[in-house]
């Protein structure tokens, strides 16, 4: 089996779980293996710059504000997960289906790209955009990041404190 199609279907299938899961920590967690598996696929499409964002932002930042998030909200009682999980079912029903389905397609179909991407010994080296072609780029991610982490940290002293 080819690795991209591969790489796909465990994208489409942590993508699947993130959202049929009843765990809201194990779906953040999933949509941080969902982030990394697209990030992977990005590297192999030659597209290093997008799966560095996607890397560091996606799987990292917004996966550690998910997960603080939710260790701040209060736990639902039994009854109360079941009945979310009744109504998530109802709501998403058809996706493992749906699933299936792109399975079976992807599969039986070959996928040439429309246009012919740059190997890499054409693309330009990510060092080279990144510190002199994107510098400011690179200040408001690192902005975003701290921004987040001293958020998360003043979640947690709140929590403390009260």
């Amino acid at each position: 089996m080819d690795l991209n199609l591969a790489l796909l279907l465990a994208l489409l299938a942590a993508a699947l779980w993130t959202v049929m899961t009843r765990s809201l920590l194990r779906s953040a967690i999933f949509l941080a293996l969902t982030s990394i598996i697209l990030t992977v696929l990005m590297f192999r499409l030659n597209s290093p710059l997008a799966a560095v964002f996607e890397l560091s932002v996606c799987a990292g930042l917004i996966s550690v504000l998910f997960v603080s998030t939710i260790s701040l909200a209060e736990p639902q009682s039994q009854k109360d997960v079941i009945q979310h999980m009744k109504e998530r079912m109802a709501r998403f029903w058809f996706l493992p289906v749906l699933l299936i389905v792109l399975a079976v397609v992807l599969c039986l179909k070959t996928v040439r790209p429309a246009v012919h991407l740059p190997t890499p010994e054409n693309a330009q080296d990510v060092r080279i955009v990144l510190w002199q072609l994107r510098p400011v780029d690179i200040l408001g991610q690192i902005i975003i990041l701290l921004t987040g982490a001293f958020g998360v940290v003043i979640f947690f002293k709140e929590k403390v404190k009260k």
